[in-house]
């Protein structure tokens, strides 16, 4: 099993879920969808996310995929699943199942029902009571899904009480100065270094992140070797050759962050790129309409002639 810990950098990828057109569970798209991703260079997995419609999932059907996901993966990767939960026996019974199956760890956000910095604090309390001290763990922080404002100082707070608490998803946006607090804290020793995995809107704002001290990205887009290909680079200290990348890319995943259809269109372009069979979003969610679908295909064409021209 690859263990999850603050060293972790690279290219986490949120996965989608496959689904069949009559919303069933397609694993063999699944068993595809993960061979792609390991063939575009991901340094890791993420399962079971707000894009993977893990709530719409039953408790079975989510073991059922993260069984197939590391039996697909073969340890060849780490594999991080979203346990957050309403209550903490789902939480920790989730965690216990994909565990023992060979996960790498597991990712919590705090419920919508925290607000003050109390609250928050005493939540994650509970978390490290509840996954104990075999799991790593990794803090999410997506204000924008969970409706949950944790400032600089409470997620500083929350990573010293929480000694199994090794990755930061951050997804805070505006974010970029609470990022760059974080790494300035931690390199004036006041704060335990963790790995900081980006995650605003499909990397919109990586390049930036990147410079900002991130270790990477744990986002999802239908072309992860757009985060791969940024990351490298810039860990070689070709910063133009960063941006460069990354703005051949922007048009589409600029459309791809769309409130509400994103998943769709998301699944679409995998769709289209062989990786599943079907785009299909389980019920209740978008379905893209004729002018969706001809914007993506001009979107695309414009990307890969940007990208010939960098080539």
């Amino acid at each position: 099993m690859n263990s999850l810990n603050a060293d972790a950098r690279g290219v986490y990828l949120i996965t989608v879920t496959p689904f069949t057109d009559s919303g069933a569970l397609d694993l063999s798209s699944t068993d595809r969808m993960v061979d792609f991703c390991l063939d575009k260079g991901v340094t890791g997995l993420t399962v079971l996310g707000i894009m993977g419609e893990a709530p719409k999932l039953t408790m079975e059907e989510s073991r059922q995929f993260v069984q197939q996901v590391l039996a697909r993966v073969q340890g060849r990767v780490p594999v991080v699943v979203g346990a957050s939960a309403p209550g903490f026996a789902p939480m920790r019974e989730l965690t216990q199942s994909v565990m023992d199956l060979g996960a790498a760890g597991v990712m919590v956000a705090p419920p919508s029902t925290v607000r003050t910095d109390d609250q928050i604090l005493a939540y994650f309390d509970m978390v490290n009571e509840t996954l104990g001290p075999q799991v790593p763990w990794v803090l999410q922080d997506h204000p924008v899904a969970t409706g949950v404002q944790m400032s600089t100082g409470v997620i500083m707070k929350i990573i010293q009480s929480s000694p199994h608490c090794v990755m930061l998803k951050h997804e805070d946006s505006p974010g970029l100065t609470k990022l760059s607090a974080l790494r300035a804290a931690s390199q004036k020793g006041e704060l335990r270094r963790v790995s900081i995995l980006t995650g605003n809107g499909g990397g919109l704002f990586l390049p930036e992140e990147l410079s900002r001290g991130a270790d990477g990205a744990m986002t999802g887009f239908a072309y992860p070797e757009m985060m791969v290909e940024v990351c490298a680079a810039h860990a070689r200290g070709e910063t133009e050759r960063a941006h460069d990348l990354f703005d051949a890319y922007l048009p589409l995943a600029r459309y791809e962050q769309q409130t509400g259809i994103g998943l769709a269109v998301r699944k679409h372009i995998l769709a289209e790129r062989g990786v599943i069979a079907s785009a299909a979003v389980r019920k209740p969610g978008p379905k893209l309409s004729a002018q969706d679908v001809a914007d993506i295909a001009r979107l695309t064409a414009r990307q890969n002639r940007r990208l010939a021209e960098l080539a």
